[in-house]
């Protein structure tokens, strides 16, 4: 599969720069106007990335079923990201402390090395169909392949629309299980080139319309039809280089910590324990991006855990390796399944307002963006370990939710937040110590 340039549907703008100084220290309003000014959104576009009001109850009614309500996440944007030489101010739906921050600060250390890389395949989605009741699964599968053609114009006849703008159906496979539970079994998987959609409905009911030719080729009987999230086909590739100087701290070299880097990820390619935890801080950093962008955040999740253990074994979905220069350089490889037309992508006015911030051309374009942030989250995560260690970073983030818990508000919330820090006890009874003390 070659990689192929992202196909914008239009020419985007051009963000002023991600760079947006003093970010932390602003109240929200004014960081939502600084941000906006950046990316120039409309006051519009900028009422919706509040949050008040966004998603009208009955919007949410037709979303899902049974609705009572709406639930939300914080929505905080990074900044300092540089992909494929153009800047974005990337919007995140996440509750957890330290997330944004640490992307952002990796996307800073990571503009010393021209920020981030990124490419991705042809959006090829799979629908699967199973059939069984075969005495012959070899020959059934012969039969299927002898009848390409003619499934391929079937399939395409169901989307006459996609087909002209690129799409389609492409190809087909057929994989053979001889010796199931329920005996023979032959799986047709159609491959389609679903441009800039996520592409479930669109394989679904592909899938669902080749049923009856597929039973009368083979014989036997269809069971399943639908999509498979594990989207192989579909993956995008980001990396950074990062010169070992911007790594330094103020007690280690930076070889030292790029050092210690490469040999915490070392552990996640061999052992299954320690790669869960750093895949998921991986994800730390992309699923904020699918949500909030309107995307489905579990299948990209199912993907990319299913993507880590294609091998037989579970392990990681990034390497970082010191270049002969010297310099610390760090890949991410996954499927990516986004979409940047219909369902919540564009029935939700925040994803829509999410997609206009980063000035998203197509689904690829999103998809590269989204996974330099999973690297770029990474990146943080085996800093930390590399320097500090994972926990004294977060819970100084976490301090501020204690903070609330122990009853501050206002400006308290920050006072409270330094204080527990400084006496090294995050902690709601000592918050709240630190409370009444005032």
């Amino acid at each position: 599969m070659a990689d192929i340039p992202a196909r914008p549907l239009a020419e985007p703008e051009t963000v002023a720069g991600s760079r947006i100084e003093g970010m932390r220290d602003m109240e929200p309003v004014a960081r939502r106007s600084a941000v906006a000014a950046a990316a120039g959104l409309d006051q519009s576009l900028e009422a919706e990335l509040s949050g008040e009001g966004t998603l009208p109850l009955g919007i949410a009614n037709g979303m899902i079923e049974n609705v009572i309500g709406k639930f939300e996440l914080p929505l905080g944007v990074a900044t300092n990201f540089t992909v494929n030489g153009r800047d974005y101010l990337v919007p995140m739906a996440v509750e957890e402390p330290s997330v944004v921050a640490a992307a952002s600060y990796m996307a800073k250390i990571a503009r010393a090395g021209s920020g981030f890389t990124a490419s991705s395949t042809t959006p090829i989605m799979r629908a699967q169909i199973q059939v069984v009741d075969l005495q012959d699964p070899h020959g059934a599968r012969a039969r299927i392949l002898a009848s390409r053609e003619e499934l391929l114009e079937i399939a395409n006849s169901r989307d006459t629309v996609l087909v002209n703008l690129g799409g389609g159906c492409k190809d087909i496979e057929v994989h053979v299980f001889p010796d199931t539970p329920i005996g023979p079994m032959t799986v047709l998987h159609l491959l389609v080139d679903v441009r800039d959609a996520m592409g479930a409905n669109t394989v679904n009911s592909m899938a669902e319309m080749l049923a009856p030719s597929v039973e009368e080729i083979t014989g036997g009987t269809v069971r399943l039809r639908i999509l498979s999230n594990l989207a192989d086909r579909r993956v995008v590739t980001a990396s950074v280089r990062i010169p070992t100087e911007a790594l330094t701290t103020k007690t280690l070299a930076g070889e030292e910590v790029a050092r210690g880097m490469v040999e915490a990820c070392a552990l996640a390619i061999i052992d299954p324990y320690r790669a869960a935890t750093h895949n998921k801080g991986i994800m730390n950093g992309i699923d904020p991006v699918v949500v909030a962008t309107g995307n489905d955040w579990r299948a990209i999740e199912a993907g990319a855990h299913a993507y880590a253990a294609r091998g037989g074994s579970y392990t990681s979905l990034t390497t970082w390796e010191i270049a002969t220069d010297g310099a610390l350089v760090g890949t991410l490889e996954m499927p990516m399944a986004l979409g940047i037309v219909g369902g919540a992508t564009r029935t939700h006015p925040a994803a829509q307002a999410a997609l206009k911030l980063m000035q998203i051309a197509s689904a690829q374009e999103l998809a590269e963006v989204t996974a330099a942030v999973g690297l770029a989250q990474n990146m943080a995560a085996l800093r930390a370990l590399a320097t500090e260690g994972i926990q004294r970073g977060h819970m100084t983030l976490h301090a501020r939710n204690i903070a609330i818990t122990a009853g501050a508000t206002g400006a308290e919330i920050d006072r409270v937040a330094k204080a527990i820090v400084a006496a090294g006890d995050v902690s709601v009874a000592r918050a709240k110590e630190v409370l009444e003390s005032a």
